[in-house]
C-alpha cells in the first residue's frame, strides 16, 4: 500500500523519513486563508482535511491503494493565531508576541484511505515556553532567514530551538508532524510499513 504525504513541508518529510516510513510527496495547491472567527483547532483540522482530499484526488495512479496524510500547523499565543509570517515585519511581530511567554502549537492531521474513502482527523497540541528575547536576539534571528517559512516564525529543530526552555507534549508536533499520532492512525487504517519477523 502506497503512503502519500500531502505537504510541501521539508520538515514534515524529514520527520516521516527519520521514523522509517517510505512515502511519496504530493503537495496540493489550496488557499489556506483562515475563515473569520474560525478557531485555531477548526482551522488546522479543515486545512489538513483539504490537503489529504485534494492529494487523494490528484494521485496519478488512482487504481492503486494508498493512505494519504494531510497536516497543517499553527501557533496560538496570547489569543492570536500565528501562521507563517507574511513578511519580515510580521515575523518580527510574532517573535515579540512569543518572547517570554508560553504558547500552543496545534497540528491538524487528516488520514484518508483511498480504497474506500474512509478517513479520520485529529488535532495534536503541544505547549512551548520561550525565553525572553531582546530586540537584538530577534533581529539576529530574522537575519538568518529561518523564521520566514514557519508557523509562529520559528523552527524548534533549527536556530529557533535556542529560545525554547520548556516543552509539554510532542516535540515532533512542534516541527509540524506528531509522528507517534500519525503511526497510530496509519495502523488503524490498515497500513503496515515494517516487515514482521
Amino acid at each position: 500500500m502506497q503512503l502519500i504525504l500531502a505537504s510541501a513541508s521539508p520538515r514534515r518529510a524529514l520527520v516521516l523519513r527519520n521514523a522509517g516510513f517510505v512515502f511519496d510527496v504530493l503537495p496540493p495547491h489550496l488557499d489556506e486563508v483562515r475563515f473569520p472567527n474560525e478557531s485555531a483547532e477548526d482551522y488546522v483540522r479543515r486545512v489538513a482535511g483539504m490537503k489529504s482530499r485534494l492529494a487523494a484526488e490528484a494521485r496519478p495512479d488512482r487504481a492503486s491503494q494508498a493512505v494519504i496524510i494531510g497536516a497543517d500547523t499553527v501557533v496560538v499565543a496570547q489569543g492570536q493565531v500565528l501562521g507563517k509570517p507574511r513578511s519580515i515585519e510580521d515575523a518580527r511581530r510574532m517573535l515579540g508576541v512569543l518572547s517570554g511567554t508560553t504558547h500552543e502549537v496545534l497540528t491538524g492531521l487528516s488520514i484518508i484511505r483511498s480504497s474506500d474513502g474512509a478517513g479520520e482527523s485529529q488535532v495534536e497540541t503541544s505547549r512551548v515556553s520561550f525565553v525572553e528575547l531582546s530586540g537584538g536576539d530577534i533581529e539576529d534571528y530574522l537575519a538568518t532567514g529561518e523564521p520566514l517559512d514557519k508557523a509562529g516564525a520559528y523552527g524548534i529543530q533549527g536556530i529557533g530551538g535556542r529560545f525554547v526552555w520548556r516543552i509539554e507534549g510532542c516535540y515532533f508536533n512542534v516541527m509540524g508532524l506528531p509522528v507517534s499520532r500519525v503511526w497510530s492512525l496509519l495502523h488503524r487504517f490498515g497500513f503496515r510499513d515494517l516487515p514482521r519477523p
